[in-house]
């Protein structure tokens, strides 16, 4: 297991009332060379209030601690692209956790538990500054990209598939400790917050890095769009979570998305532009997103059969 941790950026030289364009080229320098190197960083004087971060994860304890009865009442509605609500591994899964997912307010899917009368209120606040956070961090890869401005902003512009998680991972047994396996994130930007269990790691160089957790950081990695996007300039890292004895673990994450109509493909300025192939051949999003659903529901007997994002690579 690797000791070192993944960079740690102040981003608070974007969210100053003065400006600091001098503070502002220094996050952009380190966040070009985590997103190069690692696809993973931690942020910290990011805006959200840390009352409310921890008042989040109070209320995921709270609920995750409510009898199977209560949880099961605000399962998921027929007809959402993203299931709402509430949902439990299957017992033959090789994940152990159960997790509850909030959609934008304007939705119309969101499930809400009678017994948790803030619930909603805390959640839309919560969703209200991820979206904020999610659309000041697009803006800052655009320019790490070398972008012209807003380039980013006017392809991702709809964020009616964003959502937010909160997750509960069983403790271990001596026989397995799996909560989340080696995976890769499918959208765009992922922003994560675990308690003090932690168990988050993240993959580089044929080793596992464990992510420390913080109370006043939020982590923050790259997802599959991006890397498709900027036709392998920027990685998605293959991350995992690991649980502990004795020990159940909570995190939440919100998942900075892209509307499902949007056709997605390496961007001009990474290919024609600069005379190079792309590395990816063009997809629907939901079309990926599907495919990854599939994953979890039935997964494959083989894992290599898992569908990645090397399913639309386009070998030269």
């Amino acid at each position: 297991m690797a000791s070192f941790d993944i960079p740690t950026i102040d981003v608070s030289p974007f969210l100053k009332s003065e400006e600091d364009e001098d503070g502002k080229r220094k996050v952009i320098e380190r966040i070009r060379e985590a997103c190069v190197n690692y696809g993973f960083f931690q942020i910290e004087n990011h805006g959200i209030p840390l009352g409310l971060l921890s008042k989040t994860m109070d209320l995921y304890k709270t609920f995750f601690a409510c009898s199977d009865e209560d949880k099961l009442l605000v399962s998921p509605k027929p007809g959402s692209s993203i299931p709402a609500g509430y949902l439990k591994s299957p017992q033959n899964s090789a994940e152990k956790n159960e997790h509850f997912v909030f959609l934008p307010p304007s939705s119309g899917f969101n499930v809400y538990p009678n017994n948790l009368p803030h619930f909603k209120q805390v959640l839309d606040e919560m969703i209200s500054h991820f979206t904020k956070l999610g659309m000041l961090l697009e803006s800052i890869i655009s320019e790490c990209l070398g972008l012209p401005p807003n380039t980013l902003a006017i392809f991702n512009n709809d964020r009616s598939w964003d959502f937010l998680i909160g997750l509960h991972y069983f403790p271990a047994t001596e026989a397995e400790d799996n909560g989340k396996s080696a995976h890769e994130d499918g959208n765009c930007i992922t922003f994560v917050y675990q308690d003090e269990v932690g168990g988050l790691q993240v993959h580089k160089d044929g080793q596992w890095i464990p992510i420390a957790p913080s109370k006043d950081k939020l982590v923050v990695n790259i997802g599959d769009i991006i890397q498709v996007l900027s036709n392998n300039k920027f990685k998605s890292a293959t991350h995992r979570v690991v649980r502990s004895k004795g020990k159940s673990r909570y995190s939440y994450a919100f998942f900075y998305n892209l509307h499902g109509d949007k056709w997605v493909e390496p961007l001009p300025q990474f290919t024609e532009e600069i005379g190079e192939s792309p590395k990816y051949r063009g997809f629907l999003f939901k079309e990926y997103a599907q495919l990854r659903v599939k994953n979890r529901t039935h997964p494959p007997t083989r894992p290599e059969d898992l569908i990645h994002i090397t399913h639309y690579s386009i070998s030269n």
